[in-house]
């Protein structure tokens, strides 16, 4: 199966610019609540993914940042500490596994690297219950006609 399927596209998506700054990330990212977001850049494409983790070591590791100072420092220049691979529009769900479990969700890009999107864990784990559900009403209703 495509991930087209399971894809949130990039009109619905939270992310940023990789050069907005550290109080940009901060409140966008405490309004919806979210832990990480995609970086885009100014042709659209995916550089990475900014986590709290990496804001917070960046004020952790900045003598004296105030929270007003951190409208001065750009995305860009914040230290990543985790590289959340993007996978492309025509992976198969199978190529998700693997990201999707160690990652809240996976940034979906185009043959040229443009971000369209991502693909949630909780998409890949609605689907996959979905199916073990209907899975077991098949066996159950063939248990039913055997007896």
């Amino acid at each position: 199966m495509n991930i087209a399927f399971f894809i949130t596209p990039k009109s619905e998506s939270v992310y940023l610019p990789h050069n907005a700054t550290m109080r940009q990330a901060l409140e966008k990212m405490e309004y919806h609540r979210y832990t990480a977001v995609p970086l885009i850049n100014e042709k659209g494409e995916y550089v990475s993914t900014l986590t709290e983790g990496d804001l917070l070591w960046k004020l952790k590791n900045t003598s004296g940042l105030t929270f007003k100072e951190t409208s001065e420092i750009r995305l860009q220049d914040v230290p990543k500490h985790m590289h959340n691979k993007p996978v492309s529009i025509n992976s198969d769900i199978e190529d998700l596994f693997s990201l999707i479990s160690n990652q809240n969700f996976v940034p979906v890009v185009d043959d040229k690297n443009i971000f369209v999107g991502i693909v949630t864990r909780n998409a890949v784990m609605t689907y996959l219950y979905n199916l073990a559900q209907r899975n077991h009403n098949l066996t159950f209703q063939a248990n039913l006609m055997s007896v």
